[in-house]
């Protein structure tokens, strides 16, 4: 008997942005799938242009991971779990062994070809830049929800996460700003054309 898929659909009941007033919950089975479908893209950006293309579909199955230690961590808050390399560090330590947990809950047969989504491969080095772009991608989306929804406790965390986008020097990742991140800021019928 085997808990793990038990455990992976309790991502919904694992609420992010723990620190601030949210207008509309966010939860990590949410977000998880926003940063797959994200991630998915900007490897297609990628390989528009890119003499070895990558797995886009591998990227969006990374993602759709990426946060799944959180079921036992919980989401901690970017300022909590960055606030200095001695507290990062611990945090990276909690997350691998909670990786490891869930790990072990699959049957043996299953291990191996759930671990690169746990423990990063060497192999898959390049499209764990683009799951990490994704997820800023994310964050920020969240940040445009809620100020579109009146929340303007999300001022600063847009602000800081387009920064950090920027700072990663992603081409892939800017020219989804530059194309996509407009249409967040559009209503349903505006998006539709109307």
């Amino acid at each position: 008997m085997s808990n793990f898929f038990a455990l992976m659909a309790r991502m919904k009941y694992i609420n992010r942005w723990a620190l601030m007033r949210n207008a509309h919950e966010e939860n990590l089975s949410e977000h998880s799938l926003d940063v797959a479908i994200t991630a998915h893209a900007l490897v297609l950006l990628h390989n528009q242009t890119a003499q070895t293309p990558l797995s886009a579909d591998r990227a969006a199955v990374l993602a759709l991971f990426h946060d799944a230690p959180e079921i036992l961590t919980g989401d901690m808050p970017t300022p909590v779990k960055y606030y200095n390399a001695q507290v990062r560090d611990a945090y990276r330590l909690v997350e691998e062994s909670a990786c490891d947990t869930i790990l072990a809950m699959l049957p043996e047969s299953l291990r191996d070809a759930y671990r690169p989504m746990f423990v990063p491969q060497a192999e898959d080095a390049p499209l764990w830049r683009f799951v990490k772009a994704a997820d800023k991608i994310c964050a920020l989306t969240k940040c445009i929800a809620e100020r579109q929804a009146g929340n303007l406790e999300f001022e600063k965390a847009a602000a800081s996460t387009l920064r950090a986008i920027q700072d990663m020097h992603c081409p892939e990742a800017d020219r989804f700003l530059e194309e996509f991140l407009p249409g967040f800021e559009k209503t349903l019928d505006e998006l539709r054309g109307e």
